[in-house]
């Protein structure tokens, strides 16, 4: 644990630059969700949401990238990407095991390992007030 303690800021870089390839699916939604899913979008309005969605999902590595760096935001950063990320595994475990084929089942394995560590630090480490309240 206490390697985990004093390597977390390697942690979250790694985790944040994985989670920044999701950029993808803004860029290239087609292709996003033929690599993730095995599906094609179907109309505009898919397609907006998928740009979205990539934008959220690369925001949350980019926030993960931030509090490597940021002891202050390091918790909330960790809290908030492995909210999302476990988020993302319950979805498709309970709705989408056909997705497992694809680089979802990647993806939600990778996410799996990061939500434990993130979840293993936000246990292991007290929480501390960095910012009072007048």
């Amino acid at each position: 644990m206490n390697k985990l303690i004093g390597n977390i800021r390697a942690v979250m870089v790694v985790s944040g630059l994985l989670t920044l390839t999701m950029l993808q699916a803004a860029l290239s939604p087609d292709a996003a969700m033929a690599s993730t899913f095995g599906a094609a979008i179907e109309g505009p309005h898919a397609e907006v949401v998928v740009r979205n969605w990539g934008v959220l999902i690369a925001l949350m590595g980019g926030m993960l990238v931030y509090g490597a760096f940021r002891p202050h935001v390091r918790r909330m950063a960790l809290a908030v990407a492995g909210l999302s990320k476990l988020a993302f595994i319950v979805l498709i475990l309970a709705h989408g095991r056909e997705f497992l084929a694809h680089a979802a089942g990647i993806a939600i394995a990778v996410d799996a390992v990061m939500v434990v560590l993130f979840a293993i630090y936000l246990a292991a480490t007290p929480r501390t007030e960095t910012c009072r309240s007048a």
